[in-house]
């Protein structure tokens, strides 16, 4: 198909994905003057269950971006603590007011809100574009090397050149399946089906996660309603079907007796969004001309709540490691190598740990009829309040926080 010339771009770096990694970067290239093209294919950032929880590790990044106040003043709410139910054991598992940071709290805000900020900000600068309802299609390659990406736009058929293409396009990512980069599959063993129900002045504030007899549930506070996940037992969704809508609302009740006078709100398990939870990394995340980061790189499992703030600190990485060599016009596959040496052992940590929880917790919860026994280390926080914080340091800043260096 023949390409108006109105309808080519010319950029130093095109970045795939409008996500939190994506948009970041971008703010990050575009503020030191790197011409950057952001594509994204929806008309909007307002899509619901998505991942909501904005870690310290993030707000430092804002503070030192100058942004953290502002970003406060953003309807959001902030949890200092995580607590939950385990079989009989209720306790505070994690405790984020001794964080040594300025942010002593996770901030709940819906995704699209926080895209949103991210996209006001970068568009200040002169060298960034965001282009909504832009969806890449392909990778452009020549001499062995991708040059650029085409793209389908409101206004027809894009294309684009660059000296780089950053894939922020997800779990589902082109950039990674045009690319042939080889994924390691770590895998999972549930799945997790996504609820909203109605919220009360009375409810708790904080983060909320049940486990109980062969379910678990986990409750985020969205100010007037509850964003629920109800994990199961991963391709167990036509079983749990015919079982019936009151046996999932029976469960509910029993995880999270607060919520048990509004299980009614459940008409039907169209009210369900289904997440098909995966666990992988690619074992490389680049090729000539790209570099995969975020959930294009390494899907994540939803424990913890800390995939957007591994695709942050990977963006930030990426823009400190890479805006000197797109400046100069001369980005090496060691330059994109050294992307990937930076935060790939952050992330084999986390997916370590996220995949203990899963086998040594998740998995014995899902499969017994039993209530379940609380886990040697729950126990010791339970006994130990001090103990909360060390999840609260893994979960709130993780195993390297990157700093803004640009």
């Amino acid at each position: 198909m023949a390409i108006d010339p109105q309808n080519t771009r010319r950029v130093t770096c095109c970045i795939v994905g409008g996500g939190p990694a994506g948009m970041m970067a971008g703010l990050l290239l575009a503020r030191v003057g790197v011409s950057t093209l952001v594509l994204e294919k929806h008309a909007d950032f307002l899509r619901d269950f998505r991942g909501d929880t904005v870690h310290p590790s993030t707000l430092e990044i804002l503070d030192e971006l100058g942004l953290y106040e502002e970003f406060r003043q953003r309807p959001h709410t902030e949890v200092t603590r995580l607590r939950g139910r385990f079989g009989d054991l209720e306790a505070t598992f994690a405790d984020f007011t001794h964080l040594p940071t300025r942010a002593k709290f996770v901030a709940l805000m819906p995704q699209w809100d926080f895209l949103d900020f991210l996209a006001a900000h970068a568009r200040r600068y002169p060298s960034f574009e965001l282009m909504m309802q832009a969806e890449a299609t392909a990778l452009r390659r020549a001499d062995g090397k991708v040059i650029g990406v085409e793209a389908k736009t409101a206004a027809g058929p894009l294309q684009v050149t660059s000296d780089l293409v950053l894939g922020c396009d997800g779990r589902h990512s082109m950039v990674r399946q045009q690319t042939n980069l080889p994924v390691e599959d770590i895998g999972a063993p549930m799945d997790v089906l996504w609820f909203r129900l109605s919220r009360k002045p009375t409810d708790p504030n904080d983060l909320v996660g049940s486990f109980g007899a062969g379910h678990i549930l986990v409750g985020i506070n969205r100010g007037d309603y509850w964003q629920c996940g109800f994990v199961i037992a991963k391709g167990t969704l036509e079983q749990i079907k015919r079982l019936g809508l009151d046996s999932v609302r029976d469960a509910i009740a029993r995880l999270t007796p607060f919520l048990a006078d509004r299980t009614h709100e459940i008409t039907s398990f169209d009210d369900f969004r289904l997440l098909t939870v995966g666990v992988d990394r690619l074992t490389s995340w680049h090729r000539p001309g790209v570099l995969c980061i975020g959930d294009s790189a390494h899907t994540m499992s939803p424990v913890g709540g800390v995939g957007i703030n591994l695709a942050i600190q990977d963006a930030v990485a990426a823009a400190n490691l890479l805006a000197r060599p797109l400046k100069e016009g001369k980005v090496s596959e060691a330059d994109l190598a050294a992307v990937q040496a930076r935060r790939l052992r952050p992330t084999q940590l986390v997916q370590w740990l996220q995949v203990q929880i899963q086998k040594r917790v998740i998995s014995g919860v899902l499969g017994s009829a039993k209530p379940p026994e609380p886990p040697l280390p729950l126990r010791l926080i339970a006994r130990f309040p001090a103990l909360a914080r060390i999840p609260a340091r893994l979960i709130g800043l993780g195993y390297r926080r990157e700093r803004v260096e640009l």
